[in-house]
This record gives structure tokens, sequence and C-alpha cells, in this order.
């Protein structure tokens, strides 16, 4: 059967479902065609189910080093099967609290692949129908990317996806790639005992922050004995009594690795293929779709949001695009995003969160900065709950007070962005940041130290 909408959405991840809701909050008719479960990748096989994950691990190392608390264990057994299950009901949770959004705001969810047979048609293969759209959103995502001579097998050579449901710890395991996605396995396999290896081509991990955020990372990752290979590339892999050994270039100047297991953590493809989109002209580079600040493609009627876009491939990003997708749909002015300014966070402990430029980034660009720094370790309430390690980074325009960029590492820090960000936005300045009575003790009041230590006037360094 046949119908016909305002907007249909092809994709029901976090970009996909916001876009559909926000559309129908403005009067529209809207169908969501997704061929796997609502929520998308990252409520099914990222943001969501990795965090309940990494929670389990913080609790295991909080557990472990009980002592230092006073409190005696024994018989210390840590379950990572156990792990995964509440993972998976933490996920379920989710996914029905997204088909309650769709049913209360009457938007109707499609199962099944999806392809343009028009600009203003959208065919349903698995459903045997074919969807009439005054407007239609692409937003597909995109899929784990395999390496030359390192291709997912789902058991030896895993993708996320796969290692989101490892009912085993592995004896050891090798990372190929210290981003986000990298350093959170690493942390979450070290937690439960696997021997971790993250091997990283650029000079240092999580490679796009500040590098005194990737060194003070990398600290923190030696003390936990995590190996991390940085700067070397996997030459060859192959399998050799029962492992997998890896030999790291360029011309094997990193050694060998042997491991048990080895997780790609590279990158992604946008899943753009299938599509329909050649035949109608719609612009990609790369299989990426081009859009505009109203996340228009070159076809009227046509609109593209999320990691298919490629513009920085986040779940709350992704979100954004969404709501300016729709509002741009619905005729309503809508403000460019800044990409650069949208927080970006990785998830294992100690947490790393920024914005905006690096230091390096911000004097390369031509600015005059101040920088503010402040230690976790001067702050009361990190050394209360011991997770001292870390700082607050700020970079400052040194004539407008204009926060350029933010750099934080530590406990929970990804909490604490949001201050900065709001800041940003309403054009505030870090000493106005600084004159805020921040309460004590509180970790952001490393934020408050920092912004004052931009202008020297920080008190408790």
């Amino acid at each position: 059967m046949d119908a016909t909408y305002d907007l249909v959405v092809i994709g029901g991840g976090p970009g996909g479902y916001t876009a559909a809701i926000r559309a129908s909050q403005l009067g529209m008719k809207v169908a969501v065609v997704e061929k796997e479960e609502m929520g998308g990748v990252c409520l099914n096989w990222g943001c969501i189910p990795s965090k309940a994950l990494l929670r389990n691990a913080e609790v295991v190392n909080l557990v472990r080093n009980a002592a230092q608390y006073g409190i005696t264990l024994q018989n210390l057994q840590f379950d990572i099967a156990s792990a995964i299950d509440r993972s998976r009901k933490v996920v379920e949770t989710r996914v029905k609290g997204v088909g309650f959004l769709m049913r209360k705001n009457k938007i109707d969810v499609v199962k099944g692949g999806a392809r343009l047979a028009a600009a203003n048609k959208v065919a349903v293969d698995a459903a045997g129908r074919t969807l009439t759209a005054k407007n239609v959103i692409i937003a597909t995502g995109a899929q784990a990317r395999d390496l030359p001579g390192l291709v997912r097998d789902g058991k030896t050579i895993i993708t996320a996806r796969e290692a989101l449901e490892l009912r085993q710890t592995p004896k050891s395991i090798a990372i190929v790639g210290g981003g986000a996605i990298g350093c959170e396995m690493a942390y979450f396999y070290r937690s439960y005992g696997a021997e971790v290896t993250v091997i990283e081509m650029l000079p240092h991990l999580v490679p796009n922050e500040d590098e005194e955020v990737s060194r003070e990372l990398e600290r923190a990752f030696a003390k936990m004995g995590i190996g991390v290979k940085a700067g070397f590339t996997v030459e060859k892999a192959e399998a050799r009594n029962g492992l997998m050994q890896l030999t790291l270039g360029p011309a094997q100047e990193g050694g060998t690795v042997d491991c048990e297991k080895v997780l790609l953590g590279v990158g992604v493809k946008p899943n753009s293929d299938g599509l329909g989109l050649e035949p109608l002209g719609v612009q990609t580079t790369k299989g990426y779709i081009a859009i505009n600040d109203r996340m228009a493609t070159n076809v009227p009627g046509i609109y593209a949001i999320g990691d298919v876009t490629g513009k920085l491939l986040l779940a709350h990003v992704a979100s954004a695009q969404g709501v300016q997708a729709a509002e741009a749909i619905a005729g309503r002015p809508v403000r460019p995003l800044a990409y650069s300014d949208m927080p970006r966070a990785t998830y294992c402990q100690p947490q790393v969160a920024s914005m905006g430029l690096t230091e390096k980034a911000a004097k390369e660009k031509g600015y005059d900065v101040k920088v503010g720094k402040f230690p976790f370790m001067a702050n009361g309430k990190a050394t209360a709950i011991g997770a001292s390690d870390g700082f607050v980074k700020l970079v400052v325009a040194a004539k407008t007070g204009e926060i350029i960029g933010a750099h934080l590492v530590g406990h929970d820090v990804t909490e604490m962005l949001a201050e900065i960000s709001i800041t940003k936005m309403l054009e505030g300045t870090a000493l106005e940041i600084g004159k805020t009575v921040h309460a004590h003790p509180t970790l952001s009041e490393a934020i408050k130290e920092a912004s004052l230590g931009a202008y020297g006037e920080a008190i408790d360094m």
C-alpha cells in the first residue's frame, strides 16, 4: 500500500528519529524507514551499550581498589558476561523508549531497507511499499571500515559491534586505532584483566585532541598496564600458534604484537551505497553526501544528516543536524551549525572532553592566546573522591576573552563541558566563568580556576 507524507526519514538513528520528532512537532506527517532496530548503531551497538559496559568497568576498578577506602573483600570475581547482559537490557529499555516517542508523535515506522525510486519516492522493498514524500532526509549513518590485510571475520578480527557481545574476556587483544572507540574498549578490556595493546598510526592517542591531553591519557593508560604503540601502522597480520601476530611499521620498526583478538577501531565508511543517489544526481564525495547549512543536498527536496554526511561523526551532531533539517523543511530560519564548537567526548577513565581549537591549532590560525590550566590534583572534590589525575585547559583569545578551545582530561569530565559550550554560544568570556561562583567542593571548580588562570588570577594555584 502506498502512502504520502510531508517527510520520509531513511534511518532511525539519533539523527533520523530526532528529525522525525521535530518535524512532527512542526505539524508534518512523517514516516521513518529503518531496516534494523530504532535507535540505529548509537543506541543498539555504539554509544549506549558501550557506556553501560564502561560503567561496569568503573565499578570493577572501584571494587578492586576498595582497600584504600577501608573495605576488605575476599574471593572477588568479575563476570564480563553479566556486564554484556546488563548492557543489552539498557539497550532494550532505550529502544522501547524510542518506539514510544514514535507513537506519541504519530510517526509511522516502516521496517525494511530503503532506496530513492525518485526524488519524492522512497521504495521499501521488504515491505512491498512505496512512500511518496514531499521531502526526504537521508540518515543512514556509517559502518566500520576494514584495513588492508585486516578484514573482520567476526571471531578473531572484530569491530566494536562484535566486541559489545563478547562474553568472555580475551587473554590478549590488540586494538588498531587510538581514537575514542579504541581508548574506550582498551579501558574496558583492561579492567576485566585482558592484556591490551593500542596501536595508533599518529604520534599520540586521541590524536585530534590537544597534545597535552593525549600525553596525560597515555600516562594514565601506562599506570593501568595498557600498552601503547603510537606512530606505527600494521604492516602484516598472520595467524601463528593459535594467535594473531601483527607486525608494526614502517619497515617493521614497531616489532610485533601477539594477541588472541584484534579489534578494528580505525574509522568508518558511509552507508550510501544502494540508496539510488547516482541516478538522481545527488552529489557525494567518497560516498559522503554533500550538504549545505540547511542540510539540503543539491537535489531539491532531498536532505542528509549524520555520519553519512561526513561532517562530524558524533551522535549529538547528527541530532542537531536532524533538528536543523526539520526546521529548514518547515521554512524556519536556521543558524549554521558551528562544527568546530561541537562537544567531543571519550568515555574511558580518565575521560576526555573538548570543544573548539587546540592551543596549537589556535596559534596556527593566527590567534593571540592566553592559556589557563588547572590540575585536578589541586581540586578538593577530585582529591576527596580519589580521582586527582588530569586537568582543565582553556585556550582564550587574549584581546576579547573569548573561549577558543577547551580541553579536559579527568574523572567524568564529559559532564563538565556544557558550562563552557553554553558560555561560548552566549558569547561569554573566560573571565565571566571565572567570576561566577561555583559550589564547593565540586569538580567544576577546576573550570573556574582554569578560567581565572588565563588572567593570572587562579586562587588555588
